[in-house]
């Protein structure tokens, strides 16, 4: 094993943020939603924290895109065009996880500080980060104000539409919560890559040397 620097402090501190965020935003979120389910705490006091959350979590975000927008590193979110070699990549890390890694085969995918996502995640990514997130801000920032945004509101198809939106991308990143650890315990070691999120350094596995000619 080597280790490279894959992960650096601007986001390694956007991503623990991210995460004290998220759990916060659903802790909230639910209790705004469920009024009559759950009682740990008043609807007021559910809908300032919710917004309060939900404001640094986009100052978070923030954080993450200026990065990448002035780092090489954006590379790792970069799409792979080529649908033939994107599907060809793809089914070989799907079948890594299918099996492969049950196995003791090889990961196919090698990370690099410019491309640490393997084909499944970077598209996973892509559509989180650059879509999902930002209509989950755009969604959240009309329900904070309605009146503000009324003609918004009223222009993709009312209050309903709206929020039916926020609460569907809500129920979407809770599943992802829990999915996400259980991702992260799929490297050499359960911790290999929740401490590289800790330290920036990830373990890679040496390249196999190739045979010598006789």
């Amino acid at each position: 094993m080597s280790k490279v620097y894959v992960h650096p402090l601007p986001v390694r501190f956007w991503h623990w943020t991210n995460v004290i965020l998220f759990i916060g935003l659903i802790v909230t979120g639910v209790q705004v939603r469920y009024l009559d389910l759950f009682d740990y705490m008043s609807f007021g006091t559910a809908v300032t924290l919710h917004n309060w959350v939900g404001f640094a979590l986009i100052a978070n975000f923030c954080i993450w895109l200026l990065f990448y927008l002035f780092s090489d590193r954006n590379q790792a979110y970069h799409p792979e065009f080529n649908i033939v070699k994107l599907t060809q990549a793809s089914f070989e890390q799907a079948k890594y996880y299918g099996w492969g890694m049950f196995r003791g085969e090889h990961n196919p995918h090698r990370i690099d500080p410019y491309h640490k996502f393997n084909p499944l995640q970077r598209t996973l990514y892509q559509i989180l980060m650059l879509f999902l997130l930002p209509l989950q801000f755009a969604t959240g920032i009309l329900m904070w104000d309605i009146k503000r945004f009324q003609a918004v509101v009223d222009m993709v198809g009312g209050i309903r539409v709206v929020s039916t939106v926020h609460v569907l991308i809500f129920i979407f990143f809770v599943f992802y919560l829990f999915f996400h650890p259980y991702l992260a315990t799929l490297g050499h070691t359960p911790t290999a890559h929740i401490k590289a999120m800790v330290t920036g350094y990830e373990d890679v596995e040496e390249e196999p040397a190739a045979p010598v000619a006789s």
